[in-house]
């Protein structure tokens, strides 16, 4: 497998902190790619988001390809890992009460990909110049768009866009929505937070994602276009571009 990578996270031009957070780590073999919006106050935010994504990663990093045995479930566990121990710190220390945070990763290898989420960052697919999103958010506004009171466009601009429903450490306990997918040479992922996404329409991410550049670059224009429109959150945007799988070279 041969991919490029981009990855960087931003304050905004409103927040004085960064509460994001976001891990990546690849080879020839596999990538793992994970993406923490942290909520609950300044201090809060950023512990919960820095536990995530360490405790996420740790428990992925021993997992060599989306086929092994068990895979979706070693993810799911990372995921369910990362909710207790964020859930026990925040009920063990007063500062850190309502603590929480958003986990979205994505996991790369020659076969195909797995997707676990909790929250509102999104991971979405560009392929053969149509982008989609792979994921769903668990907010407010989602449950009124599925229920059909909302259209897509309205939920953009409601009032209650950044409620979630669903986040890792409110809970002992919390649900992940796991996803999977093959994977093409050509394909682009970008993994973001909220802070993207929701200054950034997904028409003009694709028009970004489909840039002739390096995904470095490509991650200062999404950005710089988060920041031009006001940049009302942090920014964290991790993108992927897959050059070359094993399969597709041996066939």
């Amino acid at each position: 497998m041969q991919i490029k990578v981009g990855a960087r996270t931003d304050v905004g031009m409103v927040r004085s902190g960064n509460e994001d957070n976001f891990f990546v780590e690849a080879d020839s073999t596999r990538g793992i790619f994970v993406v923490a919006d942290g909520m609950g106050g300044h201090a809060a935010g950023e512990v919960a988001s820095e536990m995530a994504v360490q405790i996420v990663a740790r428990g992925l990093l021993p997992l060599q390809s989306v086929d092994a045995d068990g895979a979706p479930a070693t993810v799911a566990r990372a995921l369910m890992d990362a909710n207790r121990a964020i859930y026990e710190r925040m009920m063990a220390e007063v500062d850190k009460q309502g603590m929480g945070t958003t986990i979205s990763v994505l996991v790369m290898s020659d076969s195909g990909y797995l997707i676990g989420q909790i929250g509102d960052s999104r991971i979405y697919l560009l392929r053969d110049g149509a982008l989609r999103q792979i994921t769903k958010d668990h907010s407010y506004v989602q449950e009124q768009v599925d229920a059909g009171l909302l259209t897509p466009e309205q939920a953009r601009y409601h009032p209650y866009s950044n409620v979630i429903t669903r986040c890792a450490g409110a809970s002992a306990a919390v649900e992940a929505d796991i996803y999977s997918g093959a994977t093409q040479p050509g394909d682009v992922f970008l993994v973001a937070s909220d802070g993207l996404t929701g200054m950034v329409d997904d028409r003009r991410l694709q028009q970004l994602l489909l840039a002739r550049t390096g995904p470095g670059r490509i991650v200062d224009m999404l950005i710089s276009d988060a920041n031009s429109r006001g940049g009302l959150d942090n920014i964290t945007a991790i993108v992927v571009q897959v050059d070359r799988l094993e399969e597709s070279a041996d066939a």
